[in-house]
């Protein structure tokens, strides 16, 4: 249940996921963001790979921009990138501009057209996707296209790095002055805005959430206690009823020696008023005895 209902809040507030893979970050698919057309293909496609850019390979029969980077498909469409694993169907919404893109000339269709590449003849190779998808790891870790044939432009050396930095530098600024990346930068600070507000509400669910959690699990608890004190207090009471019961006869016999005690000084009183009763009738009947004698010493 915890689990069910923090993957809806993480979908209702888009929560984004790295992907380590291409290096940018991918959206959920929980945001209402239309995907770009579909493209009618009749045969899978052959594709070519650009010059100066790190094995990034393009479709150049058809009109939209759709390259091969990485193992992955990409598109670009009203200013946000898409992907896929597959070239005509499947695509998500990535969150970023994949880093390849600012390797790319912009004007590379013309030289292809022509032929060219900055004035030297370039014999592109036509690679078909099955090929490709065979071949294009180990391609890229032997950098194939770049040190056996310079991507087929002719007498062309790669540029110098600090010229390639430059020349990235310049196309990204380009890119961000683009009217449909603007648009779509206003509507992602807007979204960033929303999840500010909300992210307080949310919180505020979790804590509830989990001290409801707590709650229940500190019931069985409580009942494993309270059953465990109620055998415990039944024998408190027996407890004290046996000091009780061995009190009652030893309060019994302190009854009685008190008793005893009082009926002793009475016993003894009644006795020496006996006592002093006898003597005095023995007394008169003594000095009669006495007197009526005669008294033969005279």
């Amino acid at each position: 249940m915890k689990n069910l209902i923090f993957g809806s809040i993480l979908l209702a507030l888009a929560f984004i996921v790295p992907s380590p893979a291409s290096g940018g970050v991918d959206v959920n698919i929980g945001i209402s963001l239309p995907l770009p057309p579909l493209i009618a293909f009749p045969a899978p496609p052959e594709l070519i790979v650009l010059p100066d850019t790190p094995d990034v390979y393009v479709v150049p029969d058809v009109d939209s921009d759709l390259f091969f980077w990485n193992g992955w498909w990409w598109r670009p469409w009203e200013g946000r990138w898409y992907r896929s694993h597959y070239y005509n169907r499947g695509w998500a919404y990535y969150n970023s501009t994949p880093s390849f893109y600012f390797d790319v000339d912009p004007g590379w269709r013309d030289y292809y057209r022509g032929r060219e590449w900055y004035g030297h003849r370039w014999d592109y190779q036509r690679v078909p996707n099955r090929r490709l998808q065979q071949n294009w790891k180990s391609w890229d870790n032997n950098r194939r296209w770049e040190r056996q044939g310079t991507w087929g432009v002719q007498n062309y050396g790669p540029q110098p790095q600090r010229q390639k930095q430059e020349i990235r530098k310049q196309r990204q600024e380009q890119y961000q002055q683009r009217p449909e990346v603007q648009r779509h930068q206003q509507v992602q600070q807007e979204r960033k805005k929303q999840q500010q507000q909300r992210q307080p509400q949310v919180q505020q669910q979790q804590k509830q959430h989990e001290q409801q959690q707590e709650r229940q699990q500190q019931q069985p608890e409580r009942q494993q206690q309270e059953r465990r004190q109620q055998p415990e207090r039944q024998q408190q009471p027996e407890r004290q009823q046996q000091p009780e019961r061995q009190q009652q006869p030893e309060r019994q016999q302190q009854e009685r020696r008190q008793q005893q005690e009082r009926q002793q000084p009475q016993q003894e009183r009644s006795q020496t008023r006996d006592q002093q009763q006898g003597e005095s009738q023995h007394e008169p009947s003594q000095g009669r005895q006495e007197g009526g004698k005669p008294d033969h010493r005279r």
